[in-house]
């Protein structure tokens, strides 16, 4: 596999895990307001939006050098 392979299969993966953790943290907000958890005490509804901000901007940085290696060619 070449690198432009890898990386759109890296892309696709963060991006579906980012969303992923979007919801269960939405999920997890709304379970601790009724005073449940999903997750325990291990991680909070903010650090779960971080892990999925942070894994969306590699995600953003990924199509970004896709589009200046397109340009490139060109």
């Amino acid at each position: 596999m070449n690198i432009q392979a890898w990386s759109s299969t890296i892309s696709r993966v963060f991006f579906t895990l980012s969303f992923l953790f979007l919801i269960v943290a939405v999920i997890e907000k709304l379970a601790n307001i009724s005073g449940y958890t999903l997750v325990g005490a291990h991680y909070t509804p903010g650090r779960m939006l971080e892990f999925a901000a942070i894994m969306l901007l590699f995600v953003i940085t990924l199509q970004l050098r896709n589009i200046r290696e397109e340009l490139r060619k060109t």
